[in-house]
């Protein structure tokens, strides 16, 4: 439980520094409507992902930037703990991405298929 933390601390303070280097706000913006529509969600890996298929490119273009930009902060967690990509993405999931699910918005927990908040 307490590598866990340290690797969450580690993913959120990377957060912290540089959120906008991560994520351009367009891209940004972009996820956070298909958030609110039900199209965009996020999974137990830490990453997002489509709830509804999607043929819109742009939209698929933002969820690949911040799932890039995700990854990168991941590599550099799980290299400072010592612990798998994966084990940081869902060291994330856990402490950050649920606590900032809203209402309405939907998410995937491991094993499991998409549930709405």
């Amino acid at each position: 439980m307490r590598h866990d933390l340290s690797i969450a601390a580690a993913v959120l303070a990377a957060l912290a520094v540089a959120p906008a280097a991560a994520v351009a706000m367009d891209a940004k913006s972009a996820v956070d409507a298909a958030k609110a529509e039900g199209v965009v969600g996020e999974q137990a890996d830490g990453l997002l992902g489509f709830v509804k298929p999607s043929s819109d490119t742009a939209l698929k273009a933002a969820v690949d930037e911040i799932n890039e930009g995700r990854m990168a902060l991941y590599r550099q967690a799980a290299a400072k703990n010592g612990v798998p990509v994966e084990a940081a993405g869902a060291a994330a999931y856990t402490s950050v991405v649920q606590a900032n699910l809203k209402p309405g918005q939907y998410y995937k927990p491991a094993g499991g298929g998409w549930v709405k908040k």
